[in-house]
């Protein structure tokens, strides 16, 4: 599950399935990406070919990346089977 969303962009996104604050080039990956956050009960789900899964350093509580697209990327904490503060970024 997902509790909380920390771009805009992406919560109406998932809501409505389309959004004016992300290009529509990113749509269709972006929310296959949410729905395997949504379904993810460990991150072993969330770990899946391509989405080049791994933890960020520096951060309490801890927080991940998959890869959407060259330098931008989904971040999240994960916790108890659930996603939070999910934000989509280029962190290049």
């Amino acid at each position: 599950m997902i509790k909380s969303f920390k771009n805009k962009g992406l919560q109406e996104l998932d809501a409505r399935g389309k959004t004016g604050k992300i290009n529509k080039k990113f749509h269709a990956r972006l929310l296959r990406m949410i729905d395997v956050l949504k379904n993810a009960e460990s991150l072993d789900d969330v770990n899946l070919p391509g989405y080049k899964l791994h933890g960020l350093t520096g951060f309490k509580p801890k927080r991940y990346t998959i890869s959407v697209n060259g330098p931008w990327r989904i971040t999240f904490t994960f916790e108890d089977g659930n996603a939070a503060e999910v934000d989509f970024e280029n962190y290049h």
